[in-house]
């Protein structure tokens, strides 16, 4: 595993807990991505198949699509939480897409808060993004607290968006604007 290093937060606005470490995601995580992304509560908040392979996940960071960043959350010298920001191009070139999701073992910590946090300050302060946009499970409360908390508004309903567990979900399409 790559060397931890206690770096600040972008955001000074939203406190990490003690001892996470938010850094780049690399090839070396692979595996304990794989495995939490396979954990049952991680994957139903998530479009993501059951038994996600460490290859498929190292192939993606050492090539990832599109402009866009993937940063994991460590803690307790483990892989925690992982959020992605992917950046539109053209005409849309002002928006991004986020996607994010946290241990089964490590929810209710502000590790997702925390990730949140770190992807809205690069996406204000750095990037000059003016649309965040994401899509949350409907029955998903507890990621639809949290977003609001950060200022996305739903904007609407898919319905029948996915196939989750043997049945058709609703997921909202929720998006932050920058004032």
């Amino acid at each position: 595993m790559p060397q931890l290093h206690s770096l600040p937060p972008v955001s000074s606005a939203v406190a990490w807990p003690q001892g996470l470490v938010i850094r780049p995601a690399t090839p070396a995580d692979a595996q304990q991505i794989a495995d939490f992304h396979n954990l049952p509560g991680y994957r139903a908040g998530t479009l993501r198949l059951p038994y996600q392979s460490a290859e498929e996940v190292r192939r993606f960071l050492e090539q990832p699509r599109g402009d866009g960043i993937f940063m994991v959350a460590v803690m307790d010298e483990m892989v925690v939480g992982d959020i992605g920001l992917v950046r539109a191009n053209g005409r849309r070139s002002h928006t991004a897409t986020v996607g994010m999701g946290v241990h089964d073992a490590y929810q209710r910590r502000g590790i997702g808060r925390a990730l949140l946090g770190e992807i809205v300050a690069i996406s204000d302060e750095w990037l000059n993004l003016h649309r965040l946009e994401l899509t949350v499970f409907c029955d998903n409360h507890a990621a639809v607290t949290l977003y609001q908390s950060f200022g996305f508004e739903t904007e609407g309903v898919h319905r029948a968006y996915a196939f989750r567990a043997g049945a058709y979900a609703d997921v909202f399409g929720m998006a932050r604007l920058r004032k």
